[in-house]
Parts: C-alpha cells; structure tokens; sequence
C-alpha cells in the first residue's frame, strides 16, 4: 500500500476509470469504461463514485418507461486499504450493496424495488474476501479484490473485481 497524505490536495478529483468483473470458474466477464468523481475523506479513505454511461438499450428503454425505472445508475465505492464497499445506487427497480474485508466474510445484499421505488424483494449472499490489494501513490489508482460468493453451504463462484483509476 503506498498511498501519501498531501494535506495541500483538493478534496476532488475527476477521472477515467475501468471497473471489471470477472468469474475464474463461471463465463462472467464485463468491463466498464467510464468516468468518475474521487473524493478524499482523510489520508486513507476515499469515496469514488462511478458514472454509468447510457448505452442504446437504456436510451431506448427511457421512452417507454416511467422515471423511476430508468433513473441514472451510480456505483460508489468507500474504499480503504482495510475494506471496500460498494453500492448500486438510482437505478430504478435493481440496488445491490457488497462489503469486502481480507480474511472475512461479507455480505452482500440484493433487492427489487417496486414501480414505487420501495424494496419488494430483497436477498442476501455472503463473500469470503480472499485478497484486497489498494495500490498509488497520493490516490488509488489500482484496486484488486479477489472473492468467493455463498449461498448458505453452497459456493456461488470466484470473483476477481479491478479498478483502475487513470490519471
């Protein structure tokens, strides 16, 4: 972890970035190119919040859906050498909220909301954080997380989830 503490840095920082999802044992892998918002807490913990951009489809379901359904989606990420959170957040009817800590298992939680905007269905799983590796010199620039997904007794896969922050 090489991260040093300016106090003379401004609190906010905007940037390209990549996020990608991968399955080492499932045929999952996505990759997001889009820009987003750095916001730097203290010396250590950062916020990050990711913009998704429109594609066609979602271009094509705003015209024929209500506001609610197609409110714009925002990932944010609290991000520290010590653990990672990240929610999906305004994106109509799907929100999702994982917790990574190395060495424990975290939850993440799932839900459904109505054409109301309020939870209708909502589950939990749990994650075995194998690896949280936070890498840069004044900002992150790298975040690597390497996970196992359980339901109950049951493992749901291998994760590996990237972050790179460019500057």
């Amino acid at each position: 972890m090489l991260l040093r503490w300016n106090s003379e840095m401004p609190i906010k920082y905007h940037h390209p970035v990549s996020l990608s999802l991968m399955s080492t044992d499932l045929p999952i892998d996505c990759t997001l190119e889009t820009s987003g918002t750095l916001y730097q807490k203290d010396r250590f913990r950062f916020d990050l919040l990711v913009n998704q951009p429109d594609s066609p489809e979602s271009v094509a379901q705003e015209e024929t859906t209500s506001a609610v359904e197609t409110a714009r989606s925002m990932l944010w990420l609290e991000i520290s050498p010590a653990r990672v959170i990240m929610s999906l957040q305004g994106s109509g009817r799907f929100c999702y909220r994982h917790f990574w800590e190395p060495g424990i298992y975290g939850l993440s939680r799932y839900w459904l909301n109505d054409s109301g905007g309020e939870i209708a269905n909502a589950f939990r799983l749990r994650n075995y954080t194998r690896s949280l590796q936070l890498d840069g010199e004044t900002l992150p620039e790298y975040l690597r997380i390497e996970y196992e997904l359980w339901s109950g007794e049951v493992q749901m896969g291998n994760y590996i989830l990237n972050l790179e922050v460019y500057r």
